[in-house]
């Protein structure tokens, strides 16, 4: 027998693995409502950003905290962050009018970590085909693409 009426399901249990939404985790306690309250701030102000900068610099942009009256924003490198200074006094005003308690802007720059070189490439070419590009560049009058395609031919030709 069970202890639930059939027509009710038992309530959810608390399940570590299950993937769980940021809010519902930041609004079991008490404990987490500061830290709730600056996501969500942080959230409003991006999405405002997003809207109040041009394209190329709201992928590039992150919102830190507002201390004091002074926001924080990270640029994704120097010449983002000096084109985020020229427009500095519009997007101050701007943030004013929409409601934002700031009166000034701190442009840090945060670099983005490197991104891993590109794979070496691994095509070869058959001895068919560098046969048939030597072939090519023997039938071409002279040129830099006769010399190219000479080059290429004798660099696969070596590699058998």
């Amino acid at each position: 027998m069970s202890r639930f009426p059939s027509f009710s399901r038992p309530p959810r249990q608390f399940d570590p693995r299950r993937p769980q939404p940021l809010t519902e985790v930041l609004g079991r306690t008490d404990a987490f409502a500061a830290l709730r309250a600056g996501v969500e701030q942080i959230a409003a102000l991006e999405k405002d950003l997003r809207e109040l900068l041009p394209d190329y610099l709201a992928t590039s942009v992150e919102p830190g905290f507002i201390k004091e009256g002074v926001l924080a924003l990270f640029a994704g490198h120097n010449a983002l962050a000096a084109r985020l200074r020229h427009l500095e006094p519009r997007l101050l005003s701007d943030l004013q009018q929409r409601g934002w308690p700031v009166h000034a802007l701190k442009i840090r720059v945060r670099p983005q970590p490197a991104k891993e070189p590109p794979p070496v490439k691994q095509a070869r070419m058959t001895p068919a085909g560098a046969d048939a590009l030597q072939a090519l560049s023997e039938s071409l009058a002279p040129s830099p693409l006769q010399e190219a395609l000479a080059r290429m031919a004798a660099r696969h030709r070596r590699k058998r």
